[in-house]
C-alpha cells in the first residue's frame, strides 16, 4: 500500500530530518510508526499525503506515484495530523458536509451518523469554537473515515482522547484494517503500538532503525519490548 524509496527531506539546516527512508507497508496492516519526538514521523506522513515534496527519492501509495498522481492519492487517503486545523465558525456538521463534497461521498449523514454513534459524538450543530481538543479530535477522525478511503493515516491520534474514545479509535483501526484497509499511524506511546499493530517501523534522527513485528524484535531475548526499544534508539545516539 504504501512505499517508500530511499527518501530524504531537509528543512535547510543541513541535517536531514528523514534521511534515506526505505519502507514497504502491505495492504491490511496496522502499522505502527514508532520513535521519539522529534524522529522524523511527522516529516514522513507529511510527505506520503503530498504536503511535503521530498527531497530525493521516491514515494508511492497503493501503485500510484505520490508526486505524479497527488490527487488520484489523496482520494485514497483519509488523514488525521497531529493537530487538526478547522474552521471554528463553521459547525461540525458545516465541516463534515464540506468534507463530503471535497471527497464526493454518497449518503454522507447515514454515514455520519454512524460513525458519530461510534465516537460517541453528539455536538455536530455546535460551532467548532466551542470544542474541547478531543472533540475536535474525533471531528477530525470521523472525517477522514467518511469517505472509506483505502488507507487512513493518523499522527499521534490519541493525544486528547478520552480513555473511552482512545480505545474505540484503537478497536475501529484494528476493525478497518480487518476490512482490507491499511492503517498507518504515528506514536511514541510503545503500549499504544503493542495493543493494536500487526507491524511496526522504529526511527530515530530521521532513519529507520527497525521494521518488522514485536515478536520478530523480541525473539531470542529475554529483554522487555521498552528495553528493546530504549536500547535501538541509545544506540543508534551513541
Amino acid at each position: 500500500m504504501i512505499m517508500l524509496d530511499h527518501v530524504s527531506k531537509s528543512y535547510g539546516k543541513g541535517k536531514n530530518a528523514v534521511d534515506g527512508l526505505t519502507l514497504s507497508i502491505p495492504d491490511g496492516a496496522v502499522y505502527g510508526f514508532l520513535g521519539p519526538n522529534g524522529a522524523g514521523k511527522s516529516t514522513t506522513i507529511k510527505m506520503i499525503v503530498g504536503l511535503l515534496l521530498p527531497d530525493s527519492g521516491s514515494l508511492s501509495v497503493n501503485g500510484l506515484d505520490v508526486r505524479r498522481d497527488a490527487l488520484a492519492v489523496k482520494r485514497q487517503i483519509g488523514f488525521v495530523p497531529d493537530e487538526p486545523l478547522f474552521y471554528l465558525r463553521l459547525t461540525g456538521r458545516q465541516h463534515l458536509d464540506f468534507m463530503a463534497d471535497v471527497y464526493h461521498v454518497e449518503d454522507r449523514w447515514k454515514k455520519v451518523d454512524a460513525l458519530c454513534s461510534l465516537f460517541e459524538f453528539a455536538a455536530l450543530d455546535d460551532e467548532i469554537s466551542s470544542y474541547s481538543h478531543g472533540m475536535k479530535q474525533k471531528l477530525a477522525v470521523i472525517g477522514a473515515l467518511m469517505h472509506q478511503p483505502k488507507l487512513l493515516i493518523l499522527d499521534e491520534p490519541m493525544v486528547g482522547l478520552d480513555p473511552k474514545s482512545a480505545y474505540t479509535l484503537k478497536r475501529e483501526m484494528r476493525n478497518y484494517a480487518s476490512r482490507g484497509n491499511t492503517v498507518f499511524f504515528s506514536t511514541h506511546v510503545l503500549e499504544v503500538a503493542q495493543e493494536v499493530c500487526t507491524r511496526v517501523g522504529i526511527i530515530d534522527k530521521g532513519k529507520l532503525l527497525y521494521d518488522g513485528t514485536f515478536s520478530e524484535l523480541q525473539k531470542g531475548s529475554d529483554r522487555s519490548l521498552e528495553e528493546l526499544f530504549l536500547s535501538l534508539t541509545e544506540k543508534h545516539d551513541a
